[in-house]
């Protein structure tokens, strides 16, 4: 909004040239972001403790996590709040990556408020059933728009291949499917890891500060070619989408940090989860999302590994317990080093899948 609304003054003031610039705006939607989680966070966190709205604990849980009973849950509605408002003040909102990705962001944050409320109201939710359903949705509905109108033509269907420069997977058909478990995935792996006091949020701020790099190499015509990365017109613009979420992910941590003084819930890991998916798919880079959010596969492995395994030998369990800072958890660690340690793990991981940028 202020990009339309100040840009086009430039010719009167040249000031409001800064407005072209992709960096200015994702580094001010960024500050936007966290400035307005802590203006909108405590008012929020009131009103969902007045109406009850708070966290059930599971009786699978460790014993420890009984005291963590009682704390407001769907922060998501702060996330949700605090990276929409600063995309819609500093994107252009006529960036087709805006557009869908924005409608990835809403589309999953509904569908995970919805979830939460049903948890509120008859404390039980949609189910993992109609959790899928919606994703598969969405997954289809990106799917159609990038196969109807590609962000590039002759790549609708194709994903660039780690470590190969130039050399492009093509789908076809398949592509479609390829997405939906993309973005499928990566909402599901994010709400695995939102076990532990700031653990998802953190680990969230460092793979979309990871991708908003990503985002501004893609859609820079000479870096791109440098870098011997498929440039994509316009992709940029998604850096702006990346850090306002950076910014909107360290406001909620603020609130979210143990001691939590609220959860995000559904409402929250769903529609970042999504949103992160969606953005791997939008700037052809869905192998690097296995590298990038490496510590978010883990946790997502360890949950089907430790069901596999316990059907398979009859009721023993491979992890203590999944998905994996469980394990840790009750292998006596604290909670705050194992938050620490995974954060650390997914800084690495987030540098690592940089880097192979540059390894062709």
């Amino acid at each position: 909004m202020l990009y339309h609304l100040l840009y086009p003054l430039s010719r009167y003031v040249s000031f409001f040239n800064v407005f072209r610039y992709i960096t200015f705006r994702a580094a001010y939607g960024a500050v936007t972001a966290l400035v307005l989680a802590f203006i909108v966070g405590p008012p929020i966190i009131r009103k969902l403790e007045k109406f009850n709205v708070r966290e059930k604990i599971n009786d699978d849980l460790p014993d420890w996590h009984r005291s963590k009973e009682g704390t407001p849950t769907m922060g998501g509605l702060i996330l949700l709040l605090t990276f929409i408002v600063p995309v819609l003040l500093w994107a252009d909102l006529t960036n087709r990556f805006i557009q869908l990705i924005l409608i990835a962001s809403i589309w999953l944050g509904a569908m995970g408020f919805a979830d939460d409320m049903l948890k509120f109201r008859r404390g039980k939710g949609m189910g993992g059933r109609y959790k899928l359903l919606g994703q598969f949705a969405l997954g289809l509905l990106v799917g159609l728009s990038l196969i109807l109108g590609p962000v590039k033509e002759g790549y609708a269907t194709k994903t660039s291949l780690l470590f190969l420069k130039n050399y492009f997977l093509d789908f076809g058909w398949f592509y479609i499917p390829f997405l939906v478990l993309v973005i499928v995935g990566s909402s599901n792996a994010v709400n695995l890891a939102d076990g532990l006091d700031g653990l998802a949020i953190g680990m969230v701020a460092i793979a979309f500060g990871a991708y908003a790099v990503l985002a501004y190499l893609t859609g820079h015509a000479k870096i791109s070619e440098y870098l011997s990365i498929l440039f994509l017109p316009g992709a940029g613009e998604l850096s702006v989408f990346c850090l306002s979420v950076v910014g909107a992910s360290l406001g909620f941590l603020w609130f979210n940090a143990n001691p939590a003084k609220i959860f995000m819930g559904d409402t929250g890991s769903l529609a970042l989860g999504g949103a992160i998916g969606t953005v791997a798919v939008l700037l052809k880079h869905e192998m690097l999302l296995l590298v990038i959010g490496g510590v978010f596969v883990a946790e997502a492995v360890s949950v089907m590994l430790q069901v596999v395994y316990f059907k398979r030998t009859g009721g023993k369990r491979l992890f203590k317990m999944a998905p994996l800072h469980h394990h840790f958890e009750l292998s006596g660690l604290a909670e705050q080093k194992i938050v620490v340690r995974f954060w650390i793990v997914a800084i690495l991981c987030a540098l690592v899948g940089l880097s192979t940028l540059k390894i062709r």
